[in-house]
C-alpha cells in the first residue's frame, strides 16, 4: 500500500510520499514513490505514484527517456507547452502502459492498475496539480480541492480537511502532513517511514527543499508523541455521555 499527498499552496507546493512496498507481511522493502524532472528557469515537474511497481516504473522509464536526446520524436515532459498538455501525456503514457495486459483478462488490467500525482510549473503559467487516473483521465487541483491524495487516503483525511489553509507556510504545511502520515501508519501497516517530501516555491521554476523523514527522526518522533497526546488530552476535555439523558 502507498500514501501519498500533493497540496497547492499560496506560497507553492508542497508533496510527500511514503517508501513501503509490501508483497505480504513477509516482504517488505522501500522503494521511491517521487521522481522529479527540470529545466532551471523553464520548468519542473514532480511526480507520485500508487498502485502496481512494475506499472509506475515503466510509467517513470518511459517518461525519463523521453526528456533524452531520441531519434523518434515521441512527445517530452521538456517539451509540452503547458502544464495541461504535460498531465495529458503522463495520462496517456499510464494509460498504454496498462493497456498491454488487456490481453491477460481484466482481473489482470486491474491488478497492473496504478494512480498518480502530478504537480508542477511551466514558465508563462501557474503552478498546476493533478490527479490521474489509471484510465487515462485526469482532474485538476482548485479552491474546492487544493489536495490530492492517492493510497491508504481514509486515516489521513480528517486532519487535512480541518486544519488545511492555503496561507499556511511551507513550515506548517510539512506539520500538517506529519501528522496526517502518522494516523495513517498508526492505523494501516502497509504505509511506513521513511517518507520523501518536496517543496516548490511559486515562480521559481527550479526544485525546492528535497528531504526524507526516517524512522528516528527527532521531530518526527516527537510530532507522532505529542499528536497522540494532545488528541487524548483534547477527548478528555469534552463532556462525558449522559446515561440519565439516553
Amino acid at each position: 500500500m502507498t500514501y501519498c499527498v500533493g497540496m497547492m499552496l499560496d506560497r507553492g507546493l508542497v508533496m510527500m510520499s511514503d517508501t513501503r512496498t509490501n508483497a505480504g507481511v513477509d516482504n517488505i522493502s522501500t522503494f521511491n514513490k517521487m521522481h522529479t524532472w527540470e529545466v532551471p528557469g523553464e520548468r519542473i515537474f514532480v511526480l507520485m505514484s500508487a498502485g502496481n511497481l512494475a506499472t509506475t516504473q515503466s510509467v517513470v522509464s518511459i517518461l525519463g527517456e523521453r526528456t533524452k536526446a531520441h531519434e523518434d520524436r515521441l512527445p517530452s515532459l521538456f517539451e509540452v507547452p503547458s502544464m495541461f498538455q504535460a498531465a495529458r501525456l503522463i495520462a496517456d503514457t499510464l494509460r498504454d502502459v496498462i493497456a498491454q495486459h488487456e490481453g491477460i483478462g481484466a482481473e489482470a488490467e486491474s491488478a497492473f492498475g496504478a494512480t498518480l500525482i502530478l504537480g508542477g510549473q511551466i514558465a508563462g503559467g501557474p503552478p498546476r496539480l493533478f490527479l490521474i487516473y489509471p484510465e487515462g483521465n485526469f482532474i485538476e487541483a482548485g479552491a474546492d480541492s487544493p489536495f490530492f491524495q492517492i493510497g491508504e487516503t481514509k486515516y489521513g483525511r480528517p486532519i487535512l480537511v480541518r486544519a488545511y489553509d492555503p496561507q499556511m507556510s511551507f513550515e506548517s504545511a510539512l506539520k500538517l502532513l506529519c501528522v496526517s502520515f502518522d494516523s495513517t501508519v498508526k492505523a494501516n501497516l502497509s504505509v511506513g517511514l521513511p517518507f520523501d517530501f518536496q517543496l516548490y516555491e511559486t515562480d521559481s521554476l527550479k526544485l525546492g527543499l528535497r528531504s526524507r523523514i526516517h524512522t528516528d527522526d527527532p521531530y518526527y518522533q516527537a510530532i507522532s508523541t505529542e499528536w497522540g497526546a494532545a488528541l487524548k488530552q483534547a477527548l478528555d476535555s469534552l463532556p462525558d455521555f449522559d446515561l440519565d439523558d439516553a
